[in-house]
């Protein structure tokens, strides 16, 4: 076994993992068994790229070694019970690896990953479990990571729901939640800003349930990292809290892998770092540059590995009985290790029945029942106006501390978002004074990304046993967008709060109003965007989100730094339609106006200005709204008989689906006072009145056709009209 550095300072990014000390001979059978599973598995990575000819084999075929440890030596599972709940769990940041975990998973005896599926790997199939990069849904899998650097996040996420449930329910001799997160991470991974921050929040932490292999290849797509990722990866992890364990001939030593996981395993008080020096695609005449990494061998290359590791080159996919023995008793293992659990577990639920039942609601992913009943009725809701995010707030404090399967916090912003609770311990490392393990309060920092990054994590430990509800101002979830597309693509259960949602954001200026960002949330497939009216739609907004209907889709509330009257017609029950008649739903309207959020109460005031036949539509959600009947849906929408305008302090990119015309937002905003702003961009009662008024008047009683919907403000009619003006520093125009 070659000697493991323990944080002696070495440099992870230098030629120091490079200087190989003398490693002392292994006994002879056992090297060559390790050795022959190492080279079959490196010529299934070629084959298996080479068969559609696309595809990653580099990593695979350096990195082979860590899965042998991890898979044959290290980690605790049940091939044969892939979900059960004591297990470690491994998250493969590096995605674009998946065929080494596929190998693992089929070698270890996880039923579906056969050597037939893993093959359909980059082919024209679309059934099959061999994905380019690893999905929840398989067998196995805990994570779809991504984009490189959201695994580190997920597994950090992960590792503080271990340590969450585990400060809850553990006893004394009774480790209800033991288990290790294992994330293998790349170069990639460690360059992007999302890994770095999930690093941080990790080692503030003190996550010892946490182990981040990386794969240090220093190798990326264009070459050596030399050219652009020169730190010092373990001295910065250090910094950063960090136990640091170093591997020198990662390609090829198991047995010092299995030496420095093992010691990982057992590090206390902070999470482990475990640097491994590799060789991408080695064996490979490419070896060690940016071509092995995402791309085919090609024909004469696969030969050459083959050749060079002492297969026939001509024979393809080839596995011996002595590899699949090699494994065998991974199977006979985890069998044993879950049985023992499940042993312990007997005990536990009658020594202490109550956390045992408190244990299997929480697992099975149940909010508590009756919790409807805690919701305040609209008679006990503000009957002044209040801004949305201080009535979701009510709903946060009815809701969070009576079930343990929410966590809430913020990135910096908890009290504008209100998403503390009454009661809240801070989710703390406990050595630090703050808070505890116990802790359901998550203070972020200002880490939009990882985040929600780890709050996907927390959200995949086990779907449904955490509800993570994460918030910051509307604008800053552009910075979490990869994160919120990943937990759609998932989906997974999260709530985010989105505050300060549009011009109301006032003096703060364009930089931070989000003039264009809900067409991103509208059109994630999976994703609930809801922008609720006021108070009582705040309470609709919850209550869908938490439906059991919505159990597998992430909802984002989009909600107002101003206040908003409570409207007479508001219902929380018609939120689930997307869509209602908000005023005038007793008249045939020859005029419609459909409006969302903080606009919807303006909407209502136009109408009266109006006057006649004027409907208003609230739409808090454009996505349930289209699920509906069409019988509905032209129910509240009327496009064929009437005039249908829609107002919203947004871009109108989603609008022409609904409505003829719109009165929206052209441009980004500007720093001023809320009241302010709203007449400068035309969206003053009386304005809006006058424009709407005059479209109308111009179609002459007909509607316009397909294609033809019509911006009336801060754009342009078919004549190029404006129809808002500029105001002085008093607001007056």
């Amino acid at each position: 076994m070659s000697p493991i550095a323990t944080s002696n300072g070495q440099d992870g990014h230098s030629n120091g993992l490079d200087r190989k000390p003398n490693v002392p001979q292994k006994d002879g059978t056992a090297a060559e068994k390790e050795q022959l599973v190492l080279n079959t598995i490196r010529c299934l990575a070629a084959d298996l790229c080479q068969e559609f000819k696309g595809g990653h084999p580099g990593t695979v075929m350096g990195a082979a070694a860590i899965g042998v440890a991890l898979w044959r030596h290290v980690m605790r599972y049940n091939p044969a019970n892939p979900s059960w709940f004591g297990r470690d769990r491994f998250v493969l940041s590096v995605g674009h690896a998946c065929l080494l975990q596929y190998l693992m998973l089929h070698f270890s005896g996880y039923e579906g990953w056969t050597l037939d599926e893993i093959r359909k790997y980059h082919s024209p199939s679309t059934e099959h479990m061999a994905a380019g990069h690893p999905e929840i849904e398989y067998p196995g899998i805990e994570a779809s990571t991504g984009p490189l650097g959201q695994g580190i996040a997920n597994a950090v996420g992960m590792a503080m729901a271990g340590k969450q449930i585990g400060a809850r329910f553990n006893k004394d001799g009774y480790p209800v939640v033991d288990g290790k997160i294992w994330a293998m991470t790349g170069d990639g991974c460690l360059q992007e800003g999302v890994g770095q921050e999930a690093c941080s929040i990790a080692g503030h932490l003190g996550l010892d349930n946490l182990v981040l292999i990386y794969d240090n290849n220093r190798v990326t797509v264009d070459g050596s990292i030399d050219m652009c990722f020169t730190d010092d990866t373990s001295a910065k992890l250090r910094a950063m809290g960090w136990e640091v364990i170093e591997v020198y001939d990662g390609s090829n030593d198991i047995a010092g892998i299995v030496a420095a996981l093992e010691l990982a395993k057992h590090t206390k008080g902070k999470p482990t770092l475990v640097n491994i020096r590799t060789i991408i695609g080695i064996g490979s005449q490419k070896q060690n540059t940016g071509s092995v990494h995402g791309a085919a061998l090609g024909p004469d290359d696969v030969a050459h590995v083959k050749k060079q590791l002492g297969f026939n080159t001509a024979d393809k996919f080839t596995v011996g009985k002595e590899v699949y023995d090699f494994f065998g008793e991974c199977g006979a293992r985890g069998k044993t290790i879950e049985d023992e659990y499940n042993g312990m577990m007997a005990d536990y639920a009658k020594k202490f029945p109550e956390d045992f039942k408190e244990l299997q609601r929480r697992q099975a992913g149940k909010l508590r029942e009756g919790w409807e009943s805690s919701v305040p009725s609209k008679d006990k809701l503000p009957q002044d106006a209040v801004p949305t995010r201080k009535a979701s707030g009510i709903m946060v404090q009815a809701l969070v501390p009576a079930d343990e399967t929410f966590v809430s916090g913020s990135a910096d912003l908890m009290e504008s978002t209100f998403v503390n609770f009454k009661g809240q311990v801070q989710f703390q490392n406990p050595a630090s004074g703050l808070g505890d393990y116990t802790g359901r309060q998550m203070m972020w920092g200002i880490r939009e990304f990882a985040m929600v990054a780890c709050g996907n994590g927390m959200a995949a430990y086990q779907k449904g046993m955490f509800i993570p509800i994460m918030s910051t101002f509307f604008m800053f979830w552009l910075y979490a967008a990869p994160a919120a597309r990943m937990a759609a693509l998932q989906r997974l259960r999260i709530i985010g709060i989105a505050t300060h949602d549009g011009l109301g954001l006032g003096e703060d200026g364009p930089t931070h109003q989000p003039v264009s960002l809900a067409n991103f949330y509208r059109g994630l497939p999976n994703q609930n965007f809801i922008r609720p009216a006021d108070a009582e739609e705040v309470v609709g907004a919850w209550m869908l989100a938490l439906s059991e209907q919505e159990a597998s889709h992430p909802s984002l509330l989009s909600l107002s730094r101003q206040a908003v009257p409570l409207l007479e017609g508001s219902d929380r029950t018609k939120v689930a339609k997307g869509a209602y008649i908000i005023y005038g739903g007793d008249v045939e309207p020859n005029l419609t106006l459909v409006s969302t959020g903080c606009e919807v109460y303006r909407a209502v005031e136009v109408a009266k200005a109006i006057g006649g036949n004027v409907r208003v539509v609230s739409m808090p959600s454009q996505r349930h709204f289209d699920l509906q009947s069409k019988e509905y849906r032209r129910s509240v929408l009327p496009t064929t008989k009437s005039l249908v305008v829609a107002i919203e302090a947004w871009g109108s990119l989603s609008w022409p689906r609904y409505a003829h015309a719109g009165c929206h937002m052209h441009t980004f905003g500007l720093s001023a006072p809320q009241d302010v702003l709203y007449k400068h961009f035309g969206f003053g009662a009386d304005n809006l009145a006058k424009v709407i008024k005059q479209f109308k008047e111009e179609q002459k009683g007909g509607l316009p056709g397909v294609g033809e919907f019509a911006e009336l403000l801060n754009g342009h009619m078919m004549d190029g009209r404006h129809y808002a003006g500029k105001l002085d520093m008093n607001g007056n125009e």
